[in-house]
C-alpha cells in the first residue's frame, strides 16, 4: 500500500483524485494540502509519506517545483509526481533549476488525469524511476535554448540592473545614486564586466560604443555580436551567427 500525499489546490479535483486512489486498493492517503507550503510543514510534522503527487501551479507562494526542493531538503529523494495543466516558461525554467534528476515524474495533467493512470508513476518514483512526458520534455529544451540565448542569462543580478539602467539612458552617476553606490566607479566597473560578458569589450572601439551596443542588446533581449565593420550579427536556430536585419 502507497502512502501518498495529495498536494492539489482545485478541491473538486483534489476530492475526486483522492476517492479514485482508494478506490484502487493500492494507495492510503497520507494527507491532501492545497499549498507547497502546508506539503512541506506536512512532511516536517512527521507523518509517514511514501510519494507526494504535487500540481504545479499552487495556493501559496510556493509553486509545486519550489516545494519538491524544500521537502527534498529535509527527506532527500522523497519520491514525486509533479502533473500541470500550465505552460508557462517559468514553471519549466524552475523545474529545470531545481537539480531533481532521480524518484519523480513531470506530466502533463491532461495527458494523465486519472488515478489509475497516474499511480504506475507514483510507484515508479517510489522504487527510484524518473519520467518526463515527451511534451513537457519539449518545453524543458525549448527554454533552455531561449535562456542560452538571453543576454540577461549571462550576467549576474546586480550587472542586470545596472544593464537595465544604461539602457535607459542613464549616466554612471545616476545609476550608482538608484543603487546606493558611494563611488561612481563601481558602475564603470561593472558596465566592463557586461561589455565583457557580451563579447562587447574585444569589438567596440571605445566605451560610447560598447554602451550604445549594450543598450541595443538590453531592448532586443538577443545577444549580438558585431563585426570588425559594423554589421551586426545573431543566434539562428542552428547556432549560427548570421546577419542581423534589425
Amino acid at each position: 500500500m502507497l502512502n501518498v500525499l495529495l498536494v492539489e489546490d482545485n478541491l473538486r479535483l483534489q476530492e475526486a483524485l483522492a476517492a479514485g486512489f482508494i478506490a484502487t486498493g493500492r494507495v492510503s492517503i497520507a494527507g491532501t494540502c492545497t499549498s507547497g507550503e502546508d506539503a512541506l510543514s506536512f512532511c516536517l510534522g512527521g507523518n509517514p509519506v511514501d510519494a507526494i503527487l504535487m500540481d504545479v501551479a499552487l495556493a501559496g507562494d510556493m509553486n509545486g517545483i519550489e516545494a519538491a526542493v524544500a521537502i527534498r531538503r529535509e527527506f532527500p529523494r522523497m519520491p514525486v509526481v509533479f502533473y500541470s495543466i500550465q505552460d508557462d516558461d517559468d514553471y519549466y525554467r524552475a523545474f529545470r533549476k531545481s537539480g531533481i534528476l532521480s524518484h519523480y515524474a513531470y506530466v502533463r495533467k491532461s495527458n494523465y488525469l486519472l488515478p489509475e493512470m497516474i499511480l504506475p508513476l507514483l510507484e515508479d518514483a517510489a522504487a527510484g524511476r524518473s519520467l518526463i512526458d515527451p511534451d513537457i520534455e519539449t518545453r524543458v529544451h525549448e527554454v533552455r535554448h531561449m535562456d542560452e540565448q538571453s543576454p540577461m542569462a549571462l550576467l549576474e543580478p546586480n550587472e542586470q540592473a545596472v544593464a537595465r539602467m544604461l539602457a535607459q539612458g542613464m549616466t554612471n552617476e545616476q545609476i550608482a545614486a538608484r543603487l546606493g553606490f558611494q563611488d561612481k566607479r563601481t558602475i564603470s566597473r561593472t558596465n566592463g564586466q557586461i561589455y565583457a560578458a557580451w563579447g562587447l569589450a574585444a569589438t567596440a572601439t571605445d566605451e560610447k560604443t560598447a554602451r550604445a551596443r549594450a543598450a541595443i542588446i538590453v531592448h532586443t533581449g538577443r545577444l549580438i555580436q558585431w563585426d570588425e565593420d559594423g554589421t551586426a550579427r545573431v543566434l539562428d536556430e542552428r547556432g549560427q551567427w548570421i546577419e542581423w536585419e534589425g
